[in-house]
């Protein structure tokens, strides 16, 4: 069936359920076990992998003794900076080299005119 947005919620639960339970024995492990694991009750995940509704805490534990977490990032991408952002962020980009610098002849130092010529 898939994940598709015209299935309907109990659809959808239902889906997950069966992929989750599908994973599980894969991994050969009992209901049990998993969720010993997870820290729930073996009834909560008899409840999610018949498509009823559940915390989202219960699930995440689940999928994290599944070694499923990371995949989160494919569902919730962390968005990017907004491309004004981006532009500063980067900096001001260097156009051109500045050379060696020539060493300034050596000059008096600046002094006040105590003439009365400035006057």
């Amino acid at each position: 069936m898939g994940f598709a947005s015209e299935n309907s919620d109990q659809a959808l639960l239902k889906e997950f359920g069966e992929r989750l339970a599908h994973i599980r024995l894969g991994r050969n492990q009992s209901q049990a076990e998993l969720a010993r694991e997870a820290g729930i009750s073996k009834r909560t995940l008899e409840r999610l992998e018949a498509g009823q509704a559940s915390q989202w805490r219960n699930v995440l534990r689940v999928l994290r003794v599944l070694g499923l977490l990371g995949r989160l990032d494919s569902l919730f991408p962390k968005p990017a900076p907004s491309p004004m952002a981006q532009l500063k962020l980067r900096g001001k980009i260097r156009k051109r080299a500045s050379g060696s610098r020539a060493q300034k002849p050596e000059t008096e130092p600046w002094t006040w005119d105590d003439t009365d010529e400035g006057r």
